[in-house]
């Protein structure tokens, strides 16, 4: 059997655990070239640690180059176009042809999406922002703190609540609690909305008990930075002394100006199997779209929500559906809709929530109250996931 190019596009989650599993499966005649413009991977969901101080970037950093030791390709490069017809991928190291292709290259950020926001805020999205974030709150001794979803989609759909919740613990920590109007706001009109109203108002109880301010159905409009006020699309403005911003989120510019794209720039798939409209093409992660019927509004289907989860499972799906074809097997998998997912809520606790996102007509969502083995659970996690991959 001729050995077969297999090229992954990202080195997130989906496209880690994609190319670390078709390498398991698949002997050493097929090539797994995984590409990636960074030479990091870089553990995401330890971000609002690093914010306060609980970790240093290091910790959370592994090299992508580490990879090449498995076995599997590492090309620093850009992806630069997608040419599906002919089953090449451009990138700024060459030409890949591929005979499957896996894109997952995740959401970027837009933050000039919104005038005055790259001025005015910090952000727990990133590992420069967290760092940002860090320095900003080691010299903040009180005042109106906004913590503010910008628009929607947007990615780990808890962080923003987690980051309300540790703030607080930090400033109640640091003796400065009564001097500070902690708030979130957002477009949605529950927290986590997807998950169904108990999970949502589980979460909103979380910051009504810590003396949160819950502002929904505000979605950020733009950001003055002389005044320190933002303005939101309802008309309604708010006053900040330190702001903290989830950034607008868009798919990369490789995927919008590929035929892959939909009217919103995404990419749509089989929410089974992560096929696209294309022979041997496959997306996965915080780049695909994937609505979910029936959900409150069938008019207006909620999307299957941005996070590491859900790229690791459809990762999974698609590597062993990619290796089983290529060796003739009959064997499929299906992504089922399975998801998990930790809130750390500070005082040395975190909640966890599971479920099937994919459940009719809701989804079947369960989230316990915080506790500290969850917590431990959080921690142990952060230390499998970077060991195991590399």
């Amino acid at each position: 059997m001729a050995g077969k190019t297999i090229v992954v596009l990202g080195g997130g989650v989906g496209g880690l655990v994609a190319s670390n599993e078709l390498r398991k499966r698949l002997g050493r005649e097929h090539r797994i070239v995984l590409v990636d413009r960074d030479t990091r991977h870089i553990f995401a969901p330890s971000f609002t640690w690093l914010m306060l101080g609980w970790r240093t970037p290091p910790q959370i950093i592994r090299d992508l180059s580490l990879l090449r030791k498995k076995g599997i390709e590492y090309v620093n490069a850009e992806a630069l176009e997608i040419d599906t017809e002919n089953r090449i991928v451009r990138t700024t190291a060459g030409d890949f042809a591929y005979d499957h292709l896996v894109i997952a290259l995740g959401a970027e950020y837009n933050p000039h999406g919104i005038p005055g926001l790259v001025e005015t805020a910090c952000t727990p999205y990133s590992l420069e922002g967290a760092v940002e974030l860090r320095e900003a709150l080691n010299g903040f001794a009180g005042g109106k703190v906004a913590v503010v979803i910008s628009a929607l989609p947007f990615k780990c759909p808890a962080a923003p609540y987690e980051t309300a919740l540790l703030l607080e613990y930090a400033f109640r920590q640091r003796g400065i609690r009564d001097k500070v109007d902690l708030r979130v706001f957002t477009p949605e009109t529950l927290p986590m909305p997807v998950a169904g109203t108990e999970v949502g108002t589980a979460v909103k109880r979380f910051l009504d008990e810590r003396g949160v301010g819950f502002q929904p159905q505000h979605k950020l409009s733009s950001v003055d930075p002389g005044k320190k006020e933002i303005t939101f699309e309802n008309g309604q403005e708010a006053a900040f002394d330190l702001l903290v911003a989830v950034p607008p989120h868009r798919s990369p510019e490789v995927v919008r100006k590929s035929a892959l794209a939909n009217e919103a720039g995404w990419i749509s798939v089989d929410r089974r199997t992560l096929k696209t409209e294309f022979d041997n093409v496959y997306a996965l992660g915080d780049v695909v779209s994937i609505s979910l019927p029936g959900r409150y509004r069938p008019d207006a289907p909620l999307p299957l929500p941005k996070a590491g989860v859900f790229a690791h499972f459809q990762a999974s799906t698609v590597a062993h559906n990619i290796a089983s074809e290529i060796k003739g097997g009959t064997s499929r998998k299906e992504f089922g809709g399975k998801g998990y997912c930790f809130l750390e809520t500070g005082y040395g606790m975190a909640g966890y929530g599971s479920g099937n996102f994919y459940g009719e007509p809701q989804p079947a969502v369960t989230f316990g109250r915080p506790s500290r083995p969850w917590r431990f659970a959080k921690v142990l996690f952060e230390k499998w996931w970077l060991h195991h991959w590399f």
